[in-house]
């Protein structure tokens, strides 16, 4: 039963969507659909204040699984709530249709535009595509905040350059953060289950049924080199438990399964709900796991595309990391870290390490999170932070 002491009346204010769902930012998004036309894409938004645009480099080469991947993690970046409108940019002979995205975002009820270089060249893509992207940011300026109930908040969470004080302090916090979004109905994703590979089993009565509980350990086994369909984990005799960062082993741990009970707090301690795959949309309240690598910038990608509107993100080492379209929250345990990089780090729990309140710090956070999706500005958001990258599952041929 969930605790209803983690309740919070904080108010809320958000952009509510034709679909029905909710943004805290409220941008034009500029969507190259191919690596090609990704420098088109970019002179457009810099021109243009209020766009955010996903510079990636896929689009094209991509087979089979790879490119169903591609294309649903594109289009349904689009279709993130925190995003007001889309201008499509296209070379228009890529794999990653721009004509099939358009089609199957409208179909949606977003608001998008398209344009290919091949139909006018640079320059003139450029200068229309300045020219949509202008109107755009208008008719988004018109729409307004609303109060709307806690329950609007998706919450992703992740971690990155972890060290010792990632599973001690960072990590607990935003796992009673995560509790507390769910408690008053909000959504959770947690993701990386490469990096839950030796706490899996910390997860099982925790399923919601056994449909669940088998997706989970089928993915678990499908990056564990387990399953006879999938070999994925070993390349070259890279054995997994050993697979962890230099940096990772600098910071105090020494395999995976140690940065696994560390990793698998930040979800919380609440019911898993469902399983999804790397970037599909969100089906369910409460706690989801999505299927992911550990790759920072590639978790953060998929579970924006699968609808999370605001992201925390611990990190040990520190990490400057941040997306296009929604804040990434910074939570460090490790006090040296945050007095070296507070531009990038919003949130210290090194107290933790000295005795002070686990509760008291995932309130403290809470607010922190309250407060940033109501409009203040991270510190990713400040530094222009905008990664974006797609998980590939194959070679492009």
């Amino acid at each position: 039963m969930m605790n209803t002491s983690l309740k919070n009346e904080s108010k809320l204010f958000g952009y509510i969507r034709e679909d029905g769902k909710i943004g805290f930012r409220n941008h034009v998004l500029i969507l190259p659909t191919v690596s090609c036309s990704g420098k088109v894409a970019l002179k457009i938004s810099s021109v243009v204040a209020g766009c955010a645009v996903a510079y990636h480099n896929e689009g094209c080469g991509h087979k089979g699984e790879d490119y169903i991947q591609v294309m649903r993690t594109l289009k349904n970046t689009a279709l993130n709530p925190n995003v007001a409108s889309v201008l499509l940019v296209g070379l228009g002979c890529e794999k990653t249709s721009p004509f099939e995205l358009k089609e199957e975002i409208e179909n949606d009820g977003k608001n998008v535009e398209m344009l290919l270089i091949k139909d006018c060249g640079t320059r003139k893509t450029v200068e229309k595509g300045i020219e949509i992207a202008k109107k755009m940011v208008e008719d988004a300026a018109k729409i307004r905040r609303k109060e709307v109930p806690l329950d609007s908040i998706v919450l992703g969470v992740e971690c990155g350059g972890s060290d010792f004080s990632s599973g001690l302090a960072a990590n607990p916090v935003v796992g009673k953060t995560s509790d507390k979004v769910i408690a008053n109905g909000g959504s959770v994703i947690l993701s990386e289950i490469t990096e839950l590979i030796g706490a899996e089993k910390l997860f099982k009565k925790r399923m919601k049924n056994d449909l669940i509980k088998e997706k989970f350990y089928e993915k678990v086994n499908f990056l564990k080199n387990e399953s006879r369909k999938n070999r994925r984990a070993r390349v070259d005799g890279l054995d997994m438990p050993n697979c962890i960062s230099p940096g990772n082993v600098r910071g105090g741990l020494s395999t995976i399964e140690e940065k696994a009970l560390g990793a698998a707090i930040k979800g919380g301690t609440q019911t898993i709900q469902d399983v999804i795959d790397y970037s599909e949309l969100l089906k369910e309240k409460g706690l989801t796991i999505m299927n992911s690598p550990g790759y920072d910038i590639e978790s953060v990608t998929g579970m924006v595309a699968s609808g999370a509107n605001v992201i925390i993100f611990t990190s040990g080492i520190g990490s400057p990391t941040g997306n296009p379209i929604v804040p990434v929250i910074k939570v460090t345990g490790n006090d040296e870290t945050y007095l070296k990089m507070k531009e990038n780090i919003d949130f210290d729990a090194s107290g933790i390490l000295d005795g002070r309140d686990l509760i008291d710090y995932g309130n403290e956070l809470f607010k922190v999170l309250i407060d940033i999706v109501n409009g203040e500005k991270c510190k990713a958001e400040i530094e222009k932070q905008d990664d974006f990258s797609i998980w590939n599952l194959g070679i492009k041929l």
